[in-house]
């Protein structure tokens, strides 16, 4: 029996929300059905709505499946069953960070990664077939470069070859190991302005003189481009960090040409292409390029999990040379044990469905953030960039008194974001992520961002 409180301040359905979760992670097994609605309702004398509810978030989450006319079972869940003994792991984690409510832009819960599900890969990966005495592919272990590669080519539109992919460990390990390779070659670097506040600092630690190039609606500008004196330009073409713009197929094609014509290179970070919730993800504009000139960066950090360290790098053919004769050819990047349990999870088809659930789950709140913000918010505010990622990005549209905001939200416990802190640039906007919190959390997480942000309207 389940101990359901109406005294508690928190809602009922959450309640057995919880305790349902508890009990599909600590005892059930797959495939085991769950009591009805109905039977819960009578059971705890609580509405089948209450009931109904709490089911649905399950289901979102991917802890159970339904069967029409047969009911709710138990999923492949997420976690590796384990015996809670005492409440220490949950008080560490609570110490973690001492805002009650962070909208971090860029953050999925713990509960989204496929724990179950890549424990078991590993285990089938570690097998007598690994030689754990040797120095194996710098590059990558071949398998997990052919399953990006079949991967990027078909959801992706890129043109490539599992030759062409180094696999490095996260972002800045793939722009630091490009920013090495081609130094003696180029020596400014072009970015967006707001621009990644990592590629920036990647490219200037290792020398290069920094151009900053505006972007419009239609993406970088290009007369700005070329009176810069870069010939290496990083870009965000599908959905620009942190204004949202995707580049127009005009603009891309005149930026190809552009910098085929002074011998150049492209950099495109697709970073989170997987996340669009209203169209289907823009293909990438290395797919476009019929002169070889785009470097393309990718990653897992966003859909899968930023801890393991996972990034990847297609370098047009004419570069690999230049890569195979380099130091860096000669030792993997990310341990020989992540990329057989990565390459497994590709293989036998995980990926696409974790993304398909990744992207539901997040679509959802999205879409349930975006509301929320209209209602609490109304007209004194605007949206400035939506419909993809972990965050929707808003500007007030009345005057504002930004130090009151910012002052309340740290006595509020409200930990907030702001786009000119990474980006540079004249470009402000507040970046409410919302990837990090349960769907059913956000109403009052947005109550209370709504508290402080009337009481700065001036």
């Amino acid at each position: 029996m389940y101990k359901l409180d109406n005294a508690l301040k928190i809602p009922l359905h959450i309640q057995l929300y919880d305790a349902l979760k508890k009990d599909i992670v600590q005892k059930q097994t797959v495939g085991e059905k769950l009591p009805s609605i109905r039977k819960l309702s009578s059971l705890y004398n609580i509405s089948k709505t209450t009931v109904e509810s709490a089911y649905s978030q399950l289901y979102a989450e991917g802890f159970i499946d339904s069967q029409p006319k047969k009911g709710y079972f138990v999923a492949d869940i997420l976690y590796e069953k384990q015996h809670v003994h005492n409440n220490t792991k949950s008080t560490q984690q609570q110490k973690k960070s001492s805002y009650k409510y962070d909208f971090f832009p860029a953050q999925l819960r713990k509960e989204d990664f496929p724990l179950k599900t890549w424990k078991r890969l590993f285990n089938k990966a570690v097998d007598e077939s690994l030689d754990f005495g040797s120095y194996l592919n710098g590059q990558g272990e071949l398998g997990l470069r052919e399953e990006i590669s079949s991967y990027l080519n078909s959801l992706r539109g890129v043109q490539c070859d599992a030759s062409q992919i180094i696999i490095c460990s996260g972002f800045s390990d793939s722009m630091g190991l490009l920013a090495k390779l081609i130094q003696n070659k180029y020596t400014h670097f072009g970015m967006e302005e707001p621009g990644y506040h990592v590629a920036r600092r990647v490219f200037e630690e290792y020398g290069y003189a920094i151009e900053s190039i505006k972007v419009a609606k239609e993406g970088m500008q290009l007369d700005t481009l070329k009176s810069s004196k870069a010939k290496l330009i990083y870009i965000t073409p599908s959905h620009h960090y942190p204004t949202g713009v995707t580049m127009s197929i005009k603009q891309r094609i005149k930026i190809l040409e552009y910098i085929h014509s002074i011998d150049g290179y492209i950099i495109e970070d697709d970073y989170d292409s997987e996340l669009a919730y209203y169209n289907r993800p823009i293909p990438s504009l290395q797919g476009l390029d019929n002169y070889a000139r785009v470097i393309y960066m990718g990653t897992f950090a966003k859909s899968l999990s930023p801890a393991l360290r996972v990034s990847y790098m297609v370098l047009p053919k004419q570069l690999l040379p230049l890569y195979k004769k380099s130091y860096d050819a000669h030792f993997p990047r990310v341990s020989i044990t992540t990329q057989k349990t990565l390459e497994l999870f590709m293989r036998e088809g995980h990926w696409e469905r974790h993304l398909r659930r990744i992207r539901t789950i997040n679509k959802k709140k999205h879409n349930h953030f975006k509301a929320l913000l209209q209602n609490n918010l109304k007209n004194t505010f605007e949206i400035v960039a939506e419909g993809a990622g972990l965050a929707i990005l808003i500007n007030p549209t009345v005057a504002f008194d930004w130090k009151q905001f910012k002052s309340l939200a740290e006595k509020e416990s409200i930990k907030l974001y702001f786009a000119k802190e990474r980006s540079g640039g004249e470009f402000e906007a507040i970046r409410m992520g919302f990837g990090g919190f349960l769907l059913d959390e956000l109403e009052e997480a947005v109550k209370a961002f709504s508290n402080i942000w009337h009481k700065s309207i001036c």
